[in-house]
């Protein structure tokens, strides 16, 4: 089936799930997470040949990201369980108004129609993403990456045979089988047929349909955080986070990119950093993190001297920026200056300090004295999410059920006329 073919196959189903109530989503999720279970077997196989195919061709870290286990299959379909236990967004009143004149007006929540999902080889993303568009009341196009194409192949069966258990049109999730770039900017120039795109992936992506999207599109992904271990920081805490927001998961979009340090702790704070980050981890048989250096970093520790990109690139991989700041307001300013508007931490016990950074850090998740991995729809008791967006209009940080719909306004009179 061509491209065109799949749109228009699933923008005609779309009413069938407009129709259906609470209680029939409901029933149709617990199916599709039922046959992902029931399926196992058959998307490990997929996935194996998809790994198998990957391996020589794309990072290690990124392998991970591809690769599946089955404790992994059963977690994506008690993702899609924890959708169906979710509020139902649509038809919900957000807001209600009576006028003057006796009308009611009632701002409602409706599903946008079709949205299309361009992403890379997450395997999970395929479920997220279906399952959040169908409590949404969405029907939903899928384009993964090509390395992902056997696994995102057998998922969507088994989502299809859940739908058609709980009598609903298999055509509500739809899979586009063209890999080549040919299929996204078809996505991106959808008018009629797709209500919502939203790209999940590196910065190319994002940028390639930000540039050409003719349908209205969401910037997603891109994660160039930061940590701030400020002059009031407890460094044994700053560790353990910087550690876990570095080294948890380094191949995803909220993982740390950058560590800015406060001068006066600098000294102590850094050979520390060294050891639990690059000594520690090789002595454990681990991979160690390479640390690129400013040059007053590169002062107090051995490491890579940082180059003129690096405070600027999303590595997703063991390799952290390390910059010495002056100041609360050097670090907020670097920041505005090369963040990608994602996710940004401080580390302090100065309440003032922790207040400024909030009240001036324009990024979509704020966190004090945490780490930057809990930016997740999961995380944020949303279910699984559709992406992280970065952007202020309509949604911005992890897209939930929330942010998949849109509104419409219902007025209720008794023959009112201006």
């Amino acid at each position: 089936m061509t491209t065109q073919e799949l749109l228009k196959t699933v923008k005609a189903a779309a009413p069938a799930l407009a129709e259906a109530t609470t209680a029939q989503k409901n029933q149709a999720l617990l199916a599709m997470a039922a046959a992902l279970e029931a399926n196992c077997d058959e998307i490990l196989t997929a996935n194996r040949r998809d790994v198998a195919a990957a391996q020589g061709h794309i990072a290690p870290v990124m392998i991970d990201r591809l690769a599946l286990s089955r404790q992994r299959v059963l977690d994506m379909a008690e993702g899609v369980r924890q959708v169906a236990a979710l509020p139902d967004p649509v038809g919900r009143v957000r807001r209600q108004v009576v006028r003057p004149n006796g009308m009611t007006i009632d701002q409602v929540g409706v599903a946008m129609g079709v949205v299309a999902i361009i992403y890379e080889s997450r395997p999970n993303v395929t479920s997220d993403a279906a399952a959040l568009a169908l409590k949404a009341g969405s029907a939903c196009v899928l384009r993964g990456g090509k390395e992902a194409f056997a696994s995102s192949k057998a998922i969507v069966s088994a989502m299809q045979a859940g739908l058609e258990t709980a009598g609903l049109p298999a055509e509500l999730i739809g899979l586009v089988e063209d890999t080549t770039r040919n299929s996204a900017t078809e996505l991106m120039q959808a008018v009629g047929l797709v209500d919502l795109l939203i790209p999940r992936g590196g910065a190319g992506l994002i940028r390639a349909v930000t540039e050409n999207a003719k349908v209205p599109c969401i910037q997603t992904g891109t994660g160039i955080c930061h940590v701030y271990v400020d002059k009031a920081a407890d460094l044994s805490m700053a560790l353990r986070i910087v550690e876990n927001a570095k080294t948890s998961r380094p191949s995803v979009c909220n993982a740390e990119e950058v560590l800015l340090v406060h001068e006066a702790v600098a000294a102590e704070f850094l050979p520390r950093l060294q050891k639990r980050l690059v000594d520690d981890r090789a002595a454990d048989g681990k991979v160690p993190v390479e640390l690129r250096l400013c040059p007053r970093a590169a002062e107090i520790i051995p490491g890579e001297s940082a180059g003129e990109l690096d405070f600027d690139t999303e590595f997703l991989d063991y390799i952290l920026a390390v910059k010495v700041v002056d100041s609360l307001d050097e670090a907020i300013a670097h920041i505005a200056q090369h963040s990608t508007g994602h996710s940004e931490a401080i580390v302090t016990a100065d309440e003032q300090a922790a207040a400024r950074f909030t009240r001036l850090v324009d990024s979509a998740a704020v966190y004090v004295n945490c780490s930057t991995r809990f930016t997740d729809g999961g995380e944020f008791g949303l279910g699984c999410e559709m992406g992280i967006s970065t952007q202020k209009l309509h949604a911005r940080g992890p897209m939930g059920l929330e942010e998949l719909c849109t509104y419409k306004y219902v007025i209720h009179g008794n023959g009112q006329v201006r």
